[in-house]
């Protein structure tokens, strides 16, 4: 029976919370920890967590924990750690160290020493740039913890999106603020602003029951314990889920309505997503009940002079109000007086969120 250890789910900073109720709602007993979500588990739990989870922005196996006072201890306890059960001696790896609060204090000098101990116990070769597999060392209070960059490439690139508009929200921020906004795929979602199409195409995923990671590798696979063969089964395709709903997104930008409906083909959504070139003073409600309506809209930086940008949102929020009555509505903005511009009366979703260079939040009523 394999031993259960640390699996750490690296989150968008502010975004802990929601990933960590997705996480348990997967079935993992998940809790907040400093920078993201925590759990037990094994490796196929590991994949699990790759394939499935949309708010993660990565997957980090914690394999060993030691402390260490200086460089040779550093040394002589990496030594220790059964680095054939982990890593493979014909897979370049890369290492990444960071050293906070302890008496080991150079970060390079860290990385080198257990990178030493990889290459003359395993025999594994030490990449200085890009490898397929990244071993991340913190060093904290003297505290050493030795983790395995499972994922490799960043969980939000899905692997569908090759057209992205300016300014793009990322998936996994997308996927935590619909979480936020109340949707679980039985509700029909509507973004005005849709760019390259991430929350409607997000929101048809769910509802669709597609998975996240369906379609893309992952580092794990480079690891000794990798089952081919038991995760061929576990990201088999299952029917897709039936449903009569519809999302719609819209922008007055023909080329980014057209990388939507490119993005939405390769996501494989098409048959329940609409999207449309028009402006947001001519939108009106699909038909069907009401459901949310989330927004992306440019604030500020992008655009320079905010006046414009008053009169847009004014306008949103006036549109809302005429024809939206029952549907709930979610506008991320960097700017309070953009937000209350609206006339909505929103309210901010604390804690805000890194996008861009800027700190964003999700507003709703």
């Amino acid at each position: 029976m394999e031993t259960p250890f640390e699996i750490y789910l690296v989150a968008t900073p502010g975004l802990e919370a929601p990933l960590c109720d997705e996480a348990r709602a997967a079935g993992f007993a998940a809790s907040v920890t400093e920078g993201g979500v925590a759990f037990m588990g094994t490796w196929p739990d590991v994949w699990r967590a790759n394939l499935t989870l949309r708010g993660a922005t990565r997957v980090l196996a914690r394999v060993a924990s030691f402390r260490a006072m200086h460089l040779a201890q550093l040394d002589k306890r990496a030594r220790k750690v059964e680095w054939a059960s982990l890593l493979r001696p014909d897979v370049p790896v890369t290492m990444e160290a960071s050293c906070k609060r302890s008496r080991i204090y150079h970060a390079g000098a860290a990385s080198q020493r257990v990178a030493r101990a990889i290459a003359e116990t395993l025999g594994a070769p030490i990449a200085e740039d890009a490898a397929a597999v990244r071993v991340m060392v913190r060093i904290e209070d003297d505290l050493v913890t030795i983790s395995l960059d499972t994922t490799g490439e960043s969980l939000h690139k899905r692997g569908f999106k090759a057209g992205v508009a300016k300014a793009p929200m990322r998936e996994t921020m997308a996927a935590m603020f619909l979480r936020q906004c109340g949707y679980d795929g039985s509700q029909t979602v509507l973004d005005p602003m849709c760019g390259s199409g991430t929350f409607v195409i997000e929101a048809a995923e769910i509802a669709l029951g597609l998975m996240p990671g369906r379609a893309r590798s992952f580092a794990f696979e480079h690891l000794p314990g990798f089952d081919r063969k038991a995760w061929d089964a576990m990201r088999a395709p299952a029917p897709l889920r039936e449903t009569a709903l519809r999302f719609y997104g819209s922008d007055r930008d023909p080329g980014a309505i057209r990388m939507a409906r490119e993005n939405a083909e390769r996501a494989g959504v098409t048959s329940v997503v609409q999207f449309e070139q028009h402006s947001v003073e001519t939108l009106s409600p699909p038909d069907g009940p009401p459901g949310i309506i989330i927004i992306n809209p440019p604030y500020g930086t992008r655009i320079g002079n905010k006046a414009p940008l008053l009169g847009l949102y004014r306008t949103m929020g006036n549109v809302i109000r005429a024809k939206f009555a029952g549907w709930r509505v979610g506008i991320v903005t960097a700017d309070k007086e953009l937000a209350r511009a609206t006339g909505l009366r929103l309210e901010l979703v604390e804690p805000t969120v890194l996008h861009g260079g800027l700190r964003v939040g999700l507003w709703k009523p």
